[in-house]
């Protein structure tokens, strides 16, 4: 029998309204018992974990991520993505299908979830995509994608530009209830954009991105999402005005949502141009940094390629309305759009750069930093944001500490101070703007379908 009893923690179960000192008892797999009784029904021979002062909660998931694989395996691998989400404190993963080939088929999908069950660290969900080879011009076949398996459709990483054909996507998908995430990207407004259209564009002569291609996708959405009651999901939010349409339309009632990463509501447009401008005058820097001394704060060159994503670091008015969202529910769901690319790749100059950043080993610990040590919101709403929310926006029956459900746990340290380095990446690719920040929050113990698929090198008690 395999069993393992974690100790003296705190679990937070947003999914059961559950916060307090507990144990978890975990057999076969499943989770057996939660409380302060769980010890006393463990068989002997249980594997016992004490994690006294630190948080126990449902798998982390993350919607949003980028494995590579098929076709781009010089940048990650299941093996290795699911080994970096793992050191994250993530026990699922939805990866995205830009793959080569894209994951328009049945198939491509059987390929990766066969392969994620040899090879992943942790749960492996596949997206499929809305149109053949993500091109825009003509529809995958949604109801083969759903039979293989399927939590979504998306051409994350391209823009449906077509409303018709967006229209037709989201009447197939309701028919089979299947969410729609749609990447949101106007073309003709954002062009050759490399960066935020603004202030800082124009002073490092880059070509500028407005916000208002991000929005004008939002707001198509929000209108198919009305007409055809379709769930529609807008990734990676990045502008003031996504959030403010957001927020109206679903005080409305319409089946939109939308998710935020770390590094927006981290870092502003300014990075690009360098330390210098980005930190404020009292020389305290952004929340997470308060109180650090100058000279500890990181410093970057002008035209890192680090700091190039899609949607691109916008203002510090929209980072702050990222953030508003996050604390007041317009925005559900937190994800790492985890991007690897070799480092050859990024050492060109910034317009011939590819858009994306690694996510997995900062997104819980900038999180934690940004919303609950900057006060914006309690362990419980933060836990939510990466648990029951992306479970029941997905349909996967994860995300919850209930009896009988899957032993998927993270265990992770909120106050836990470190310093992120290369050389403790588990991601096969290095494309990170974070090395040498100091850290607040670490996951210790990821547990997956209840055997450790990661842990700080702590050796368990057996009794």
């Amino acid at each position: 029998m395999n069993t393992l009893l974690l100790t003296g923690g705190r679990v937070i179960d947003p999914a059961n309204h559950l916060d307090a000192a507990a144990d978890v008892l975990i057999v076969d797999g499943r989770i057996a018992a939660v409380g302060p009784e769980a010890g006393f029904g463990a068989p002997a021979g249980v594997t016992r974990l004490d994690v006294r002062g630190q948080v126990v909660c449902p798998g982390l998931i993350d919607l949003h991520v980028h494995l590579r694989e098929p076709g781009q395996t010089a940048k990650e691998t299941i093996a290795s993505g699911t080994a970096a989400a793992a050191r994250g404190g993530f026990t699922s993963v939805v990866c995205m299908p830009n793959t080569n080939p894209a994951i328009d088929s049945a198939g491509t999908v059987a390929l990766i979830r066969e392969r994620a069950e040899r090879q992943g660290a942790v749960n492996v969900f596949v997206t499929g995509a809305i149109t053949k080879n993500l091109a825009g011009e003509e529809l995958a076949s949604i109801g083969s994608l759903h039979r293989a398996g399927v939590v979504a459709i998306t051409d994350d990483g391209h823009c449906v530009q077509n409303n018709d054909l967006m229209r037709r996507a989201c009447e197939y998908a309701r028919m089979f209830n299947l969410p729609v995430m749609d990447h949101c990207q106007d073309y003709s407004m954002v062009t050759d954009g490399v960066m935020h259209e603004g202030y800082w564009s124009t002073v490092l002569g880059l070509r500028g991105w407005p916000a208002a291609g991000e929005e004008m996708i939002v707001a198509r959405n929000i209108l198919l999402a009305e007409l055809t009651g379709a769930s529609i999901h807008c990734q990676h939010l990045s502008a003031a005005g996504s959030v403010e349409l957001l927020r109206a339309a679903k005080k409305r009632g319409v089946p939109i949502s939308g998710e935020a990463c770390p590094h927006h509501f981290t870092l502003t447009d300014a990075a690009v141009a360098g330390s210098d401008v980005f930190w404020r005058a009292d020389g305290r820097g952004i929340e997470g940094y308060a109180g650090l001394g100058e000279a500890e704060l990181p410093r970057w060159p002008k035209y890192d390629t680090h700091f190039k994503m899609n949607p691109p670091l916008r203002s510090a008015r929209d980072r702050e309305a990222i953030l508003e969202g996050l604390a007041d529910g317009t925005i559900e769901v937190l994800a790492s759009d985890h991007a690897p690319h070799c480092d050859y790749e990024k050492e060109v100059e910034f317009d011939y750069a590819p858009f994306g950043i690694t996510g997995f080993e900062t997104e819980l610990a900038l999180s934690l930093m940004q919303l609950y040590h900057a006060k914006r919101l309690g362990l419980n709403d933060l836990i939510a944001k990466f648990t029951v929310a992306p479970a029941r926006l997905l349909r996967l029956a994860k995300g919850t500490l209930s009896p009988g459900a899957d032993a998927d746990v993270t265990v992770f340290d909120p106050d836990r101070e470190w310093v992120f380095e290369r050389n403790v990446m588990g991601s096969k690719s290095v494309n990170s703007p974070f090395y040498g920040w100091r850290l607040k929050g670490r996951a210790t113990v990821t547990i997956v379908g209840g055997k450790i698929a990661w842990s700080e090198p702590v050796q368990p008690a057996r009794i």
